[in-house]
């Protein structure tokens, strides 16, 4: 795969060059960045730079499906279903590491726990990052906001606002700027 390959995708899905498609893809890019350079400060890990690449690209690609009108979504979904709704697109595509990175990168992952808790109308299940290019991905995701696009957050202002999910969720990104950071 290249560079070329997630943003056809993209492209398919954003066909129009308008606000959401600009914020999807400025965010993507920031993603990207943040992961590569886990990537590069940290050989030792062994990382799939080509899957750290493509999967910030498109880790947020079901976002046009939800309902944020903040940022251009006009879809029918709840926000918080993005990454299952893209994930399933994905797996259209016959992207399954692809669309798992989709489905693993809200919060610092889904449990069955917080679906239930959040009501949030998804097939009940854990969807916590496995694989390291899911959790670096996951992680550098939680330093960007699509709302804020010209903004980087500081690990600690990170941790702070992924503290409405609950400590465990606090605790896993905390754990990952150890190794990542």
């Amino acid at each position: 795969m290249t560079d070329i390959f997630p943003y056809n995708i993209i492209d398919r899905y954003y066909p129009i060059d308008n606000t959401l498609k600009n914020i999807l893809v400025t965010h993507s890019r920031q993603v990207r960045e943040h992961a590569l350079s886990v990537d590069r400060r940290h050989p030792e890990l062994h990382l799939d730079t080509q899957l750290l690449s493509d999967g910030a690209l498109l880790h947020d690609i079901g976002i046009f499906l939800t309902h944020a009108p903040s940022i251009g979504c006009h879809g029918d979904y709840p926000y918080l279903m993005h990454g299952y709704l893209g994930a399933c697109m994905l797996r259209k595509e016959g992207l399954e590491s692809l669309a798992r990175i989709c489905e693993r990168h809200t919060g610092t992952g889904l449990t069955k726990d917080s679906i239930q808790k959040a009501g949030i109308p998804i097939p009940i299940n854990d969807y916590l990052p496995e694989t390291l290019e899911e959790q670096v991905i996951c992680y550098a995701d939680k330093f960007y906001s699509k709302s804020h696009i010209n903004q980087s957050r500081t690990p600690e202002q990170t941790a702070q606002s992924l503290a409405k999910w609950g400590q465990q969720c606090v605790r896993r990104f905390l754990e990952w700027h150890e190794i990542f950071g």
